[in-house]
């Protein structure tokens, strides 16, 4: 009887998908390159938690690019801010949010399939440090001016 009530309880949790971090959403995301033709482009949001607990953005993938990064940009020691990767990727408090804009945090697409025509909408997916995943909708807005993310 506990061999039979095992299996179906294992049944019922491997058939229900994981969620990925409870109480992420994203607003007011959108998607620019810098001209028409460029090879890269960045997505900007706010990701919030309304969850009760700590959730880790481990990483990103969207079919519209060749990679897909985490991306920030710092100040090297000759003063030059530099993009680079953020391995780690991005911590959302619980119950807080986290800012993706320009000048700081950011999606980096690079190697674009191609060209990004205005008010398309992207298909992004983002990965979480326990494996799960959520896949959001981004329209493509390159006319977008920054700091617009109503703060």
């Amino acid at each position: 009887m506990f061999r039979i009530l095992s299996t179906a309880l294992a049944a019922v949790f491997l058939a229900v998908p994981a969620l990925a971090c409870d109480g992420f959403e994203v607003h007011d995301a959108y998607v620019r390159s810098s001209t028409p033709v460029s090879p890269t482009a960045a997505a900007f949001m706010v990701m919030r938690n309304s969850g009760d607990t700590d959730c880790q953005v481990t990483g990103v993938r969207s079919d519209i690019a060749a990679r897909t990064e985490l991306h920030t940009h710092i100040e090297d020691d000759d003063g030059v801010m530099r993009m680079v990767h953020v391995e780690d990727g991005f911590t959302l408090p619980a119950n807080g949010e986290h800012v993706l804009a320009r000048g700081g945090d950011h999606v980096m697409f690079m190697g674009l399939e191609q060209a990004l025509e205005q008010d398309t909408t992207l298909s992004v997916t983002f990965i979480f440090a326990d494996g799960a995943e959520q896949t959001v909708e981004i329209v493509v807005d390159h006319a977008r001016e920054s700091g617009s993310h109503g703060h």
